[in-house]
């Protein structure tokens, strides 16, 4: 498994929130092995970006990760429920963050569907490319909670492995603004949001 190194992370956010696409995105949890490719992603850009959790240095005991190592995740939770997974990533002396808002599954699925409290009959089949294509459906289907923030994915003994080397070329990206970001002002409308283009 090519497990990717701190040196992919420590780079321009928007950089990387584009080169994710297309890796491998893998938790090896207790109830099992589940993987699936990155598809979609969105950058979060530190002080400077009025949607990201430190705008303006505001940092609090939940929001420092994002100044942290590039490669250690950042969970947080939505709604008293839901949890988003993001993978810290900054050059030196900066902040920032990308949130991970889809996967393709490929392996695990029954484990995601059982997650997802889907039944394996022949109408959940048809959701498969459903399990994962929202921040927290994939924060489910993949058993993300509080208790991986902070993990540093670039270690060999991780929970949490995000690996591969092809990069998706340039003219098969797609970008657009950022969801529910209606607080951030003008940067809501920053095409800082990344898809693989059918």
């Amino acid at each position: 498994m090519n497990r990717l190194k701190r040196s992919f992370y420590e780079r321009d956010t928007i950089l990387v929130a584009k080169e994710l696409l297309g890796k491998t995105f893998t938790t090896q949890l207790p109830h099992g092995k589940t993987s699936g490719i990155i598809t979609e992603t969105e950058a979060y850009c530190g002080v400077d970006d009025p949607a990201c959790h430190v705008y303006k240095n505001k940092v609090t005991e939940r929001t420092k990760l994002l100044f942290h190592k590039p490669g250690t995740v950042y969970v947080y939770q939505i709604y008293g429920m839901y949890f988003c997974f993001n993978l810290i990533a900054h050059k030196k002396g900066k902040a920032g963050g990308v949130l991970l808002r889809a996967i393709a599954p490929f392996e695990g699925i029954e484990i995601m569907k059982q997650r997802r409290a889907l039944q394996t009959s022949r109408r959940a089949s048809k959701t498969t490319k459903h399990l994962a294509d929202g921040p927290s459906k994939l924060c489910i289907a993949l058993g993300i909670d509080k208790s991986l923030n902070g993990t540093d994915t670039c270690l060999g003994s991780s929970k949490i492995v995000v690996s591969g080397s092809e990069a998706i070329p340039a003219r098969k990206i797609g970008s657009a603004p950022r969801i529910n970001i209606d607080y951030a002002g003008k940067a809501k409308h920053y095409p800082w949001r990344f898809f693989i283009l059918p």
